[in-house]
């Protein structure tokens, strides 16, 4: 059993590319009204269908009013750690509070390279990432930003503006080296989606987050986890992922929060979205909420 006790959350992946924009806007208002946490996008900008990542949520964030968002993951060989900073204080400001940031090494190299990016791998990868955390840490904090390391030269960046509202830094992660970086300096495991990391595989990745956090001094619990669940919620559903009834979903999200210990859940539907959404805030997630909060009172 590993609940490590955060409150739910729940959040909605949304499709950046730019033919899909009408839609990707009816399904932001209606994830807003319909109680949802977080909205998620992507971040491959070397797809040319796809809409720059941070562009579509700042215009996303000015037609909805409550829901946060989340970048599902960031590439950071494409988008400098200090002006990735930024430009999230900045949107924090501006939206009160409504951003999370959620960065990656940067999966695909050959893509990296093909818009300029330099495409770091291995061990290089590993040890950039980590740095790049520990700079945006520093940034979001405001004051003098500093380092000088053979990946990094920030020779006193006077950072700011201070959002409000705390920024936590999600790690997307799935091999130990990297699994081992979330665990000394994020904020926050992203998980790939459940047909990538599938749940028999979890258990033995939280724990090396948890021996790395405990390494360097840090509460496992204080480390929060998100798990990307492709899927289709019907009786009669069929494909990839998480597949079943309202039932099945509940049981299912219930089970990974308390035994898995995930405490927020990106939905990624699949067939039709607008009809899925509906039924995953309607009757899912407070399903979830609910027995979660009783698996707990009992305890």
């Amino acid at each position: 059993m590993t609940d490590y006790g955060h409150e739910l959350s729940f959040g909605l992946s949304l499709d950046p590319t730019a033919d899909a924009l009408e839609e990707t806007r009816r399904l932001a208002r209606r994830a807003d009204d319909g109680g949802l946490d977080y909205l998620a996008v992507q971040d491959h900008p070397y797809q040319p269908g796809h809409l720059e990542t941070w562009t579509l949520i700042s215009h996303l964030s000015a037609v909805t009013h409550r829901i946060s968002f989340l970048t599902d993951v960031a590439d950071l060989q494409l988008r400098p750690p200090t002006m990735l900073a930024k430009a999230t204080a900045s949107l924090s400001v501006l939206t009160e509070g409504r951003i999370q940031l959620g960065v990656g090494g940067g999966a695909f190299a050959d893509a990296i390279a093909s818009m300029g990016g330099l495409p770091r791998r291995g061990a290089q990868m590993v040890a950039f990432t980590e740095e790049s955390l520990h700079l945006m840490h520093q940034a979001l904090a405001g004051g003098v930003v500093r380092m000088q390391t053979p990946h990094h030269a920030v020779t006193g960046y006077r950072a700011g503006p201070v959002a409000s509202a705390p920024v936590r830094l999600w790690l997307g992660a799935q091999k130990p080296k990297m699994l081992n970086v979330t665990g000394r300096a994020a904020d926050g495991w992203i998980s790939p989606l459940n047909i990538y990391v599938p749940p028999e595989e979890v258990p033995a990745r939280q724990q090396i987050i948890d021996e790395a956090a405990t390494a360097a001094g840090r509460d496992p619990r204080s480390i929060r986890r998100i798990y990307n669940v492709l899927g289709t919620i019907g009786a009669h559903g069929a494909g990839p992922g998480l597949v079943g009834d309202v039932q099945v979903w509940a049981d299912t999200l219930s089970d990974w929060a308390l035994r898995l210990g995930f405490d927020t859940f990106v939905f990624w539907p699949t067939g039709d979205a607008e009809n899925q959404l509906d039924v995953f805030a309607s009757h899912v997630v407070p399903v979830v909420r609910a027995r979660v909060a009783a698996a707990r009172g009992r305890r």
